[in-house]
């Protein structure tokens, strides 16, 4: 053959591989409501970006009649491109075919990208839309999903992981992204489950749909498995762009910068924001958006945990890291969910040198039966590791209340904090004033011929006397007790003079977090 008629062969091959499962299938796909999975990775990356690699690769199975089986590309797409011009690499599992299941190549396929993403230190994205591991190869297919976790694993906290779900992702499948740093899911499209409906039914006697169990709403509110919640795969996709601007390539660089900009003032006057009254609400996001850059916060689980908010934005054109109790929701408590949140944010952000400012106003640890058979003293104790083992900037305002163990456990002093400030309105105590009084004068108040006054006036008594900041400033707890309009000129020049942080870790392998 000439070499004009090989080119030919080539585009043949090419045009044949590129269909996917075939035009029935692809508009069957398009019925879901869904993008097929070459649409999804043109959309997602820029213009002319995407190159593919391993098109023809074919599956080696012989048993059930799948030697007569022909799967282009075995069910997933392979290759490398940018977005906002950061190379990525990229896989996304195509529906069309076969379901878009997992055998031995198709894992193949999929670890061979993610080894060049490790290797070239570039964040990896997956596309996860499959039915399960593909039965007819049986034990192989398990080794693909293996292979896939181990890679997970080494390139945890490398690399960039970013998970999206756009389909079913059952059983085995749902380790992957679990094991990576951000999972995304779109109403009525992602699903996610250990087991099925069916299964559950039969085993168990209960009914339940596919979205009631493992939906993107589901994921997004009930059970933290998911970071951002999307109406559409388009709003998906430009959430994943929006991340990839705040985030660096790998765990050696540090996030592209921006141009500065102020907080839009008018919009977010920091003087206006808190109430006067020490226990009414307020939105510490408002906050966040009186100090950041051009009050642009990008939120990390949202609908998750709400009485802890963290995401991220920018000051002085650089990402940093928020960490802040929601006054709104459960008055800003930690409890065994926000702190599972917090935590892994935070550990998140230290692993990709990204500063942390952390914004304080809670009362403690959420009391009750629940929280102490569900393991707080385990959960809550995982925001201590994660602050204490992080070695970034780490830069801490106290608002309003920061009593008991919450004080300590919101990046304190004491677990190591570069810098701590206090608005005039922190309240810094061992517990709230009402509660303390009742335990310090509690003889006296008993004892009194007027009880409820006499409670009232012990309890302005220890207001007076802890109910502030200057107690802590006093021990050098607090660097400085500041206005609360010089907030962001203080975190500007506590993180400008910790650019260049350096600490000493003993050597080991390892710590061991309360996992």
């Amino acid at each position: 053959m000439s070499i004009k008629q090989k080119t030919l062969d080539l585009k043949k091959r090419m045009q044949n591989a590129l269909q996917g499962g075939g035009q029935k299938a692809i508009e069957k796909q398009m019925a879901m409501g869904k993008m097929t999975a070459r649409e999804r990775i043109i959309y997602l990356l820029d213009p002319n970006s995407f190159h593919e690699y391993d098109l023809f690769v074919e599956h080696a199975a012989k048993d059930f009649d799948m030697d007569k089986k022909h799967l282009p590309g075995d069910g997933v797409i392979t290759g490398t491109g940018t977005i906002s011009g950061h190379p990525v690499c990229i896989y996304a599992q195509d529906f069309t075919v076969a379901g878009g299941s997992l055998g031995l190549m198709h894992a193949r396929k999929i670890g061979k990208i993610m080894d060049h993403a490790m290797s070239l230190k570039i964040p990896i994205i997956g596309i996860n839309d499959s039915g399960g591991a593909r039965i007819q190869e049986g034990v192989n297919s398990l080794a693909g999903y293996g292979e896939i976790f181990y890679r997970n694993t080494q390139a945890s906290g490398v690399i960039p992981q970013i998970s999206v779900i756009l389909g079913p992702c059952a059983g085995g499948a749902v380790y992957s992204p679990a094991l990576t740093d951000f999972v995304f899911v779109v109403d009525k499209i992602s699903k996610m489950f250990i087991t099925g409906p069916e299964v559950i039914r039969s085993v168990l006697g209960e009914e339940i749909s596919m979205e009631a169990l493992g939906g993107a709403k589901v994921h997004s509110e009930i059970t933290g498995n998911a970071h951002f919640f999307s109406e559409s795969e388009s709003e998906c996709f430009e959430k994943i762009k929006k991340l990839f601007s705040y985030i660096p390539w790998s765990n050696q660089r540090k996030a592209a910068p921006f141009p500065k900009k102020a907080p839009k003032r008018k919009q977010f006057k920091i003087d206006n924001i808190i109430p006067t009254d020490p226990r009414e609400p307020y939105d510490v996001r408002d906050v966040i958006k009186a100090i950041s850059d051009d009050s642009d916060f990008f939120e990390v689980q949202e609908l998750f945990a709400a009485n802890m908010v963290v995401g991220f934005g920018r000051m002085n054109g650089q990402t940093v890291g928020f960490v802040a109790n929601q006054p709104l929701v459960l008055a800003g408590v930690l409890d065994v969910d926000s702190s599972d949140k917090a935590a892994r944010f935070i550990r998140y952000c230290d692993a990709f040198n990204i500063p942390l400012v952390t914004l304080v106003d809670l009362p403690g640890y959420l009391p009750g039966i629940d929280q102490e058979h569900a393991g707080v003293i385990r959960h809550g104790a995982k925001i201590l590791y994660s602050y204490s083992e992080a070695t970034v900037p780490k830069v801490t305002v106290i608002l309003r209340k920061a009593y008991g163990g919450g004080y300590i456990a919101m990046c304190s002093r004491h677990l190591k904090a570069d810098f701590v400030f206090a608005w005039p309105t922190a309240e810094i105590a061992v517990m709230g004033p009402e509660g303390a009084a009742n335990i310090i004068f509690r003889h006296e108040i008993m004892n009194s011929s007027n009880p409820e006054e006499t409670r009232q006036k012990k309890v302005e008594e220890y207001k007076k006397k802890f109910a502030n900041p200057y107690v802590a400033a006093a021990h050098g707890y607090i660097d400085a007790v500041i206005e609360p309009g010089e907030t962001r000129r203080f975190v500007l020049h506590a993180l400008d003079i910790s650019t260049e942080k350096n600490v000493e870790i003993p050597w080991k392998k390892h710590g061991i977090p309360p996992f």
